[in-house]
Protein backbone atom coordinates (compact mmCIF):
# COMPACT_ATOMS: atom_id res chain seq x y z
CA UNK A 1 0.00 0.00 0.00
CA UNK A 2 1.41 3.59 -0.54
CA UNK A 3 0.32 6.68 0.86
CA UNK A 4 -0.05 10.45 0.10
CA UNK A 5 0.72 13.10 2.36
CA UNK A 6 -2.08 15.47 2.75
CA UNK A 7 -1.40 19.46 3.81
CA UNK A 8 -3.95 22.07 2.99
CA UNK A 9 -2.83 24.70 0.48
CA UNK A 10 -1.44 28.00 2.98
CA UNK A 11 -0.76 25.76 6.00
CA UNK A 12 2.29 26.32 7.70
CA UNK A 13 4.43 22.70 7.38
CA UNK A 14 3.71 19.83 10.41
CA UNK A 15 6.65 18.93 12.22
CA UNK A 16 7.05 15.72 12.81
CA UNK A 17 4.22 14.43 11.81
CA UNK A 18 1.35 14.57 8.86
CA UNK A 19 -1.78 16.46 9.04
CA UNK A 20 -3.22 14.26 6.87
CA UNK A 21 -2.11 10.23 5.18
CA UNK A 22 -4.30 9.81 2.01
CA UNK A 23 -3.95 5.30 1.47
CA UNK A 24 -4.63 4.17 -2.11
CA UNK A 25 -7.51 2.30 -1.26
CA UNK A 26 -8.86 5.78 -0.68
CA UNK A 27 -9.10 5.59 3.43
CA UNK A 28 -7.80 9.13 4.34
CA UNK A 29 -6.26 9.21 8.30
CA UNK A 30 -6.96 12.78 9.88
CA UNK A 31 -3.84 13.53 12.23
CA UNK A 32 -5.68 15.23 15.74
CA UNK A 33 -6.07 18.38 14.76
CA UNK A 34 -6.48 21.35 17.71
CA UNK A 35 -7.98 24.68 17.61
CA UNK A 36 -5.32 26.54 16.06
CA UNK A 37 -5.42 28.07 12.76
CA UNK A 38 -3.59 27.06 9.60
CA UNK A 39 -0.51 29.36 10.93
CA UNK A 40 -0.47 27.48 13.98
CA UNK A 41 -1.90 30.53 15.91
CA UNK A 42 -4.23 30.29 18.50
CA UNK A 43 -7.18 32.86 18.00
CA UNK A 44 -9.68 31.14 20.78
CA UNK A 45 -9.03 30.52 24.24
CA UNK A 46 -12.60 29.00 24.66
CA UNK A 47 -13.93 25.77 23.82
CA UNK A 48 -16.62 26.04 21.53
CA UNK A 49 -14.03 28.62 19.81
CA UNK A 50 -10.99 25.96 19.87
CA UNK A 51 -13.81 23.27 19.14
CA UNK A 52 -15.17 24.78 15.94
CA UNK A 53 -11.71 25.51 14.67
CA UNK A 54 -10.24 21.85 15.18
CA UNK A 55 -13.53 20.81 13.08
CA UNK A 56 -12.87 23.46 10.49
CA UNK A 57 -9.26 22.11 10.41
CA UNK A 58 -10.59 18.45 9.85
CA UNK A 59 -12.87 19.32 7.12
CA UNK A 60 -9.81 21.12 5.58
CA UNK A 61 -7.52 18.09 5.26
CA UNK A 62 -10.76 16.13 3.76
CA UNK A 63 -11.31 18.59 1.26
CA UNK A 64 -7.32 19.00 0.51
CA UNK A 65 -7.30 15.05 -0.17
CA UNK A 66 -10.96 15.73 -2.52
CA UNK A 67 -13.62 14.86 0.19
CA UNK A 68 -16.39 16.38 1.39
CA UNK A 69 -17.58 16.00 5.33
CA UNK A 70 -19.89 13.22 3.90
CA UNK A 71 -16.67 11.04 3.68
CA UNK A 72 -15.99 11.66 7.28
CA UNK A 73 -16.27 7.84 9.13
CA UNK A 74 -15.09 8.67 12.44
CA UNK A 75 -13.68 11.04 14.72
CA UNK A 76 -12.34 10.71 17.66
CA UNK A 77 -12.19 13.73 20.24
CA UNK A 78 -9.89 13.74 23.33
CA UNK A 79 -10.97 16.88 25.62
CA UNK A 80 -8.88 18.09 28.90
CA UNK A 81 -12.58 19.27 30.51
CA UNK A 82 -15.32 16.95 30.72
CA UNK A 83 -17.43 19.34 32.97
CA UNK A 84 -17.02 21.98 30.16
CA UNK A 85 -17.74 19.80 27.45
CA UNK A 86 -20.62 18.38 29.15
CA UNK A 87 -22.16 21.81 30.19
CA UNK A 88 -21.81 23.48 26.78
CA UNK A 89 -23.66 20.57 25.26
CA UNK A 90 -26.30 22.80 22.78
CA UNK A 91 -23.24 24.96 21.41
CA UNK A 92 -21.04 21.44 21.08
CA UNK A 93 -24.31 20.76 19.11
CA UNK A 94 -25.05 23.88 17.00
CA UNK A 95 -21.09 24.49 15.97
CA UNK A 96 -20.75 20.98 14.61
CA UNK A 97 -23.70 20.92 13.04
CA UNK A 98 -22.63 24.39 11.27
CA UNK A 99 -19.52 22.87 10.23
CA UNK A 100 -19.90 19.45 9.32
CA UNK A 101 -23.94 20.06 8.98
CA UNK A 102 -26.12 16.82 9.71
CA UNK A 103 -23.57 14.16 9.22
CA UNK A 104 -22.61 11.95 12.25
CA UNK A 105 -20.20 9.46 12.29
CA UNK A 106 -18.95 6.86 14.37
CA UNK A 107 -17.52 8.50 17.62
CA UNK A 108 -15.80 8.21 20.79
CA UNK A 109 -14.50 10.28 23.46
CA UNK A 110 -11.29 10.44 26.13
CA UNK A 111 -10.82 12.58 28.57
CA UNK A 112 -7.17 13.59 28.71
CA UNK A 113 -4.83 15.15 31.30
CA UNK A 114 -3.66 17.31 28.61
CA UNK A 115 -2.36 17.69 25.12
CA UNK A 116 1.00 18.56 23.73
CA UNK A 117 0.64 22.19 22.70
CA UNK A 118 -0.72 24.06 25.90
CA UNK A 119 -3.15 26.12 24.98
CA UNK A 120 -5.30 23.35 23.41
CA UNK A 121 -8.11 22.18 25.24
CA UNK A 122 -9.47 19.91 22.65
CA UNK A 123 -7.72 17.71 19.69
CA UNK A 124 -10.06 15.87 17.65
CA UNK A 125 -8.54 13.18 15.06
CA UNK A 126 -10.79 11.90 12.15
CA UNK A 127 -10.82 8.79 9.44
CA UNK A 128 -12.96 9.34 6.15
CA UNK A 129 -13.23 7.18 3.27
CA UNK A 130 -12.32 9.28 -0.33
CA UNK A 131 -12.40 5.96 -2.56
CA UNK A 132 -9.81 4.68 -4.57
CA UNK A 133 -7.61 6.80 -7.06
CA UNK A 134 -8.57 6.61 -10.70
Amino acid sequence: MTTKIIQPAGWAPAKGYANGMLADDGTLYVGGQIGWTADQTFESHDFIGQMEQALRNILDVVEAAGGTAENITRLTWFVIDKKEYMARQGEVGDVYRRVLGRHFPAMSMLIVAGLVEDEALLEIEATAFIGPSA
